[in-house]
């Protein structure tokens, strides 16, 4: 079968063979674990409330180099505790006022993160500076700074006590900038 139909059959037998190979060669290019990326959204700082365990969780979006991502890189949304560990909802416009951020302004990246200026409506008088990086293990690290107790530190978190008609206090948590000691303000409303 040396004419053109054995020609033809041998040249889909090549072609198939390729094909084969092309398939297996993505197969095992696909299953090759690529590194984990580091960028994604990143964890700043949480505030929690005195009528249950759901959570505000503030983030801020980074690319590959740990830069955050946009004019407004900062979000935040709840953690729906009470539901699972898993359950989140958004931000309701009424909830603005006391969750929402009134502005945000990234001050400026480079290959080893970059810096946003953010400032929350419910605290317009303390602005928080979040650093974004590179930790040792590859992951990208935010950390927000704020005063507290009248001296800079790094915030992780905010505890709202609630009475039947509003705020009582707002509890301030973070480290000191050496990450010697825990800080902690009360601010009485």
């Amino acid at each position: 079968m040396r004419g053109p139909i054995g020609r033809m059959a041998a040249m889909v037998s090549r072609a198939h063979a390729a094909l084969l190979l092309l398939a297996l060669g993505s197969c095992a290019t696909a299953a090759k674990a690529d590194p984990p990326r580091p960028g994604g959204v990143v964890p700043v700082f949480s505030i929690a409330k005195s009528e249950n365990k759901n959570q505000v969780q503030y983030v801020v979006r980074l690319d590959d180099r740990c830069v955050p991502v946009g004019p407004s890189p900062v979000s935040a949304y709840w953690r729906m505790l009470e539901q699972g560990p898993a359950q989140t909802a958004p931000i309701l416009a009424r909830e603005v006022d006391a969750y929402g951020l009134s502005s945000q302004v990234v001050l400026g990246g480079d290959s080893n993160g970059g810096q946003v200026r953010a400032v929350l409506k419910a605290l317009p008088s303390r602005p928080l500076t979040i650093d974004t990086s590179r930790g040792s293990d590859g992951k990208c690290r935010a950390l927000a700074t704020v005063s507290i107790a009248g001296a800079p530190a790094h915030l992780s978190d905010v505890y709202v006590h609630l009475t039947w008609d509003g705020v009582d206090y707002l509890l301030l948590q973070g480290w000191s900038m050496d990450g010697s000691h825990v800080v902690r303000e009360k601010i009485a409303r």
